[in-house]
């Protein structure tokens, strides 16, 4: 589950701070909500690099087009993740060929071990896969729940479905999940 690192309070004023070409302000915004948006389009992208250009760009667009940005009882994250949403889609327009995700080190922090390096890269490789296999609202719905830590709700919103074809997904999603480990991983308890 991911941290609050603003309170409601605090992410309205650094918006409207931000409205007014406050830069420290945005900054702010982009160093909470950066790693976020980064997990999202990370597990969909075939690199690190391409998924740290397309979360840049998630952010510049979030920056040109803050002025439109009003509350609707939603935090500001489920804005940028419609954002990254929508790139995506563009995206994958563009770049209709399959990929494999590399194994990248730098995605861990630096105090973990090579062991941890591989352990992670190499279940991170088996999520892509198994992801492979949904479609793209259960990828989608998955991904924001579970490695983004979304509720239901803030899914829902950045989705523009309802709470109950959020949940409808998430059950088939995982149920998808776990055949296609049972079949990958047959001794798995």
């Amino acid at each position: 589950m991911r941290e609050k690192t603003v309170s409601k309070q605090e992410e309205r004023e650094l918006i409207k701070r931000a409205k007014v070409c406050d830069s420290s302000a945005f900054a702010r915004l982009y160093e909470c909500y950066y790693q976020d948006i980064y997990n999202y389009i990370y597990f969909r992208v075939p690199d690190v690099s391409q998924a740290e250009d397309l979360t840049s760009e998630v952010f510049i667009k979030a920056l040109e087009s803050i002025d439109s940005f009003t509350f609707r009882g939603f935090p500001f994250s489920s804005w940028l993740f419609r954002i990254a949403r929508n790139m995506m889609v563009d995206y994958f327009r563009s770049h209709q060929e399959p990929v494999d995700l590399p194994l990248e080190e730098e995605v861990l922090p630096a105090e973990r071990g090579p062991s941890d390096v591989f352990e992670r890269e190499l279940t991170q490789q088996q999520l892509v896969r198994a992801l492979s296999n949904l479609t793209e609202d259960q990828q989608q719905v998955v991904i924001l729940r579970f490695v983004d830590g979304l509720s239901n709700t803030e899914v829902a919103q950045v989705l523009g479905k309802s709470e109950g074809a959020i949940k409808s997904l998430q059950r088939r999603a995982l149920g998808s999940l776990n055949r296609f480990l049972e079949e990958a991983f047959p001794d798995r308890g």
